[in-house]
C-alpha cells in the first residue's frame, strides 16, 4: 500500500471486464489490504473478493431505486474518505478500469490530494480494451474517437470519418435528459446526426463485452438505416467503421522527403 500516515492511505484498482482480466499487481493489493471495499458489476467478482479478502465490503448499499445517482455517488466518496480520515489504508475495487466512465474514484483522487493523504490509481482493462480485442481494431490505423453518445448528440461534436469512431452508453442514450420511453427518439436523432456523414448502408456495430471468461462477446452488425429498429442492451456500445481513408497530402509529403 502507499506510505503510512496517520489519515490513511488510498489504491484504487480495477477488476477488468471479466475476473481473468484482473491485473497481478491489483490482486496483490486486493489480496494484502487492511479495508477493502468495492463496487463490482456481478456477485461471482464480489465472491472472488470475499474469498481473496474476507474483509471485502460491497458499497452497492448506497444505491436504491429512484434514487438520483448523484447523491448515491457523494454517499460513496464520503464513505471512503470517512475511513480514510480515521487512519484506515483503504483499497477501492471497481468494474473494469478504475478511471473510466467513473466519477467516484476521480473524486476521491481530487479530494484525498487535497487533504494530503497517499492515494494512486492503477489502470485495468476497460471495455475499450476488450472492443479493440473482440472486433479486431487496431486503433494506430486510422486513429479512433471516442464520444459518450448522449453528450455526441448534444454538443455536435466534431469527429472525422475516416477515423474509427466509438460511442460509449449508446444503450442508455438521452436517459440523463429524456423519459426512457423517449429514448428511441434519441437513437433516431443519432442516426439522422450519422446519416449526414455515412451512407444509409454503413455497416456499424453494437458491442457487449463479456463479463465472464471463455462466454462471447456481443457483436451485432447492422447497418446504420436500421440502427434505430434494432434490438441493444443498456450496456451497448456502438462501434462505426472508418469511410475510406483520404489520400495523403503531396505538399506535406513533398516537406517530409516522402516520394
Amino acid at each position: 500500500m502507499p506510505r503510512a500516515t496517520r489519515t490513511g492511505s488510498l489504491v484504487i484498482v480495477g477488476t477488468g471486464i471479466a475476473i481473468g482480466q484482473m491485473t497481478v499487481e491489483a490482486r496483490e493489493y486486493i489480496k494484502t489490504a487492511r479495508h477493502l471495499v468495492a463496487l463490482v458489476a456481478d456477485p461471482v467478482t464480489f465472491a472472488w473478493l470475499r474469498q481473496c479478502n474476507p474483509r471485502a465490503e460491497s458499497l452497492h448499499r448506497f444505491y436504491a431505486d429512484g434514487k438520483d445517482r448523484r447523491l448515491t455517488y457523494e454517499e460513496i466518496v464520503e464513505c471512503v474518505m470517512g475511513l480514510l480520515r480515521r487512519g484506515r489504508h483503504v483499497c477501492f475495487v471497481l468494474y473494469g478500469h478504475p478511471g473510466v466512465f467513473a466519477f467516484p474514484p476521480h473524486e476521491l483522487m481530487r479530494r484525498a490530494c487535497r487533504e494530503r493523504i497517499p492515494a494512486r490509481m492503477l489502470p485495468g482493462v476497460s471495455t475499450e480494451d476488450c472492443l479493440f480485442a473482440d472486433l479486431g481494431v487496431d486503433p494506430g490505423a486510422s486513429g479512433c474517437q471516442s464520444f459518450e453518445a448522449t453528450d455526441f448528440l448534444l454538443r455536435r461534436r466534431r469527429f472525422d470519418p475516416c477515423s474509427a469512431l466509438i460511442l460509449w452508453q449508446f444503450g442508455v442514450i438521452g436517459e440523463r435528459c429524456c423519459p426512457k420511453k423517449m429514448q428511441r427518439d434519441c437513437v433516431r436523432l443519432l442516426v439522422e446526426r450519422l446519416a449526414l456523414t455515412y451512407p444509409p448502408d454503413h455497416e456499424v456495430i453494437l458491442y457487449e463485452a463479456s463479463i465472464y471468461p471463455f462466454c462471447e462477446p456481443v457483436r451485432r452488425r447492422v447497418r446504420l438505416s436500421r440502427l434505430a429498429r434494432t434490438r441493444y442492451m443498456p450496456i451497448s456500445t456502438l462501434f462505426v467503421p472508418p469511410l475510406p481513408d483520404r489520400p495523403a497530402s503531396p505538399a506535406v509529403k513533398r516537406r517530409l522527403g516522402w516520394k
